[in-house]
C-alpha cells in the first residue's frame, strides 16, 4: 500500500489551513487572558504541553503554516507578483489597526497631556507601520492595567516579512531549488548553533530563532512534500514520543518535531470544515490583545470572562477588517500581472495546489 505524501495533500483542491490559522488566532487571545487580567494559573495547553503558553504554540503554528505556503509562492510566482502579494497581505490591515490605535483609541484613552507631542506616539506609528522594531506604548494608554501595552502581539509580523524577504532573495540568487535551500537551511542550522550555543539569550532573540526555525521547516517540507508521509501512526509516535520526553533537557526538540508534523498533518488528513473565503484570522490577531485590554480596563474580571467578551470584539474587528481592508486589498494582486500557466514540476505530482491566503 503507498501512503499518501504532503505532496498529495497539497494537490488537492481543499485543505484545513484557513481553519488551523483561524483556531490559532483565538488560542493567542486565550493564552494571553491570563497574564492580561493578572489572573493566577494558566491556559490548558500550557498546562499539558509545559514548554509553552497556547499563544506560543499557536505562534509556532503559524510559522510552520507560512513558511510552507509561503515557499509554495515564491516557487510558483515571478518575484515581482510575490512581493506585491505580500505587501498586499501583511500592510493595509496593519496599517488600519495601527491608525486606529493612534489616532482613535490613543486620544479617547490618554491620560497624558503630551501625547501629541510626545516622541512616543509617533514612534508607535511609524515603527509598527514599517515593521522596524515594535513598539508596545502610547503615552498615558492602558497605565492602570496589569500590563500596559497597547498590541501585544504585533512581534511577530517583523520577523515575518523579514523572512518573506529572505525566500525572495533566496530565489533571486537561485538558491530556492530544492538541494540548494536544504543545504542553506543546514548552515543556517549550523551557524546558529555555533553563535548561540550555550550562551544566555534575551526573550527577542529566542523568539526571533524560533520563529525562523519554524518559517525554514515549513518551507523544506514544501519541498521534500513528496517524501514526508501523512500517516495517522506516525502522528500518534510523535506525539507519544513529546509526552514520554516531556521534562527532559531535549523535550524541546521532541516538541518541535511533533508540532510541525502535527500542524501539516491537521492541514490536509482530518475531514474539518472548509473555510474558503472570509479568512479573519489576521484580523482575530491583529485586534485580539487591543481587545482584551479594552475589556479589562471597562470590565475587569478574570481570565475566562475576558476571553469570551474580546472574543466577540476581535471577531467583530476582523469581520469589519475583512470586509473593507484586507479583501479590497487582495483582489488588487490581478493587477501584479497573471501567474504562470503552469507551476514547477515535483517528483509526485505535476497538479498545482491550491490558491490560499497565503498567496
Amino acid at each position: 500500500m503507498t501512503l499518501r505524501t504532503l505532496a498529495d495533500g497539497s494537490a488537492q483542491h481543499d485543505n484545513n489551513f484557513n481553519l488551523i490559522r483561524l483556531i490559532a488566532a483565538w488560542l493567542v487571545i486565550y493564552g494571553h487572558s491570563w497574564p492580561v487580567t493578572a489572573s493566577e494559573g494558566s491556559d490548558l495547553l500550557s498546562q499539558v504541553v509545559q514548554i509553552k503558553f497556547a499563544g506560543g504554540i499557536a505562534v509556532d503554528m503559524f510559522f510552520v503554516i507560512s513558511g510552507f505556503l509561503i515557499a509554495s509562492s515564491v516557487e510558483r510566482n515571478p518575484l515581482p507578483q510575490y512581493l506585491a502579494a505580500r505587501v498586499l497581505r501583511i500592510f493595509p490591515a496593519l496599517v488600519v489597526c495601527v491608525v486606529l490605535s493612534v489616532f482613535v483609541l490613543g486620544p479617547l484613552l490618554t491620560t497624558s497631556p503630551d501625547y501629541w507631542t510626545s516622541a512616543g506616539t509617533w514612534k508607535y506609528l511609524w515603527k509598527n507601520i514599517a515593521l522596524q522594531r515594535t513598539q508596545y506604548f502610547l503615552p498615558g494608554v492602558f497605565e492602570t492595567l496589569p500590563i500596559k501595552a497597547i498590541n501585544g502581539s504585533l512581534w511577530t509580523l517583523p520577523i515575518e516579512f523579514r523572512l518573506y524577504l529572505l525566500l525572495a532573495v533566496l530565489a533571486f540568487v537561485r538558491l530556492f531549488r530544492r538541494g540548494r535551500f536544504t543545504v542553506f537551511c543546514v548552515l543556517a542550522l549550523v551557524a546558529a548553533i555555533v553563535r548561540y550555543g550555550g550562551q544566555s539569550l534575551t526573550p527577542e532573540k529566542i523568539n526571533l530563532l524560533w520563529c525562523t526555525a519554524y518559517f525554514l521547516t515549513g518551507s523544506l517540507a514544501w519541498h521534500h512534500r513528496g517524501r514526508i508521509p501523512l500517516s495517522w501512526p506516525l502522528l500518534a509516535a510523535l506525539l507519544v514520543v513529546a509526552a514520554l520526553l516531556r521534562g527532559h533537557q531535549y523535550y524541546f526538540l521532541a516538541y518541535f518535531v511533533a508540532l510541525s508534523y502535527t500542524t501539516l498533518f491537521l492541514a490536509y488528513v482530518p475531514k474539518l470544515p472548509v473555510i474558503r473565503q472570509h479568512d479573519i484570522s489576521y484580523g482575530i490577531y491583529l485586534y485580539g490583545w487591543p481587545s482584551q485590554q479594552l475589556v479589562q480596563l471597562y470590565s475587569p474580571g478574570g481570565a475566562v470572562h475576558n476571553m469570551l467578551w474580546a472574543t466577540l470584539l476581535a471577531g467583530t474587528l476582523a469581520t469589519l477588517s475583512w470586509r473593507f481592508v484586507e479583501a479590497p486589498a487582495l483582489r488588487l494582486k490581478k493587477r501584479f500581472g497573471p501567474r504562470p500557466a503552469k507551476p514547477m514540476p515535483v517528483p509526485t505530482t505535476t497538479t498545482p495546489s491550491p490558491a490560499s491566503a497565503e498567496e
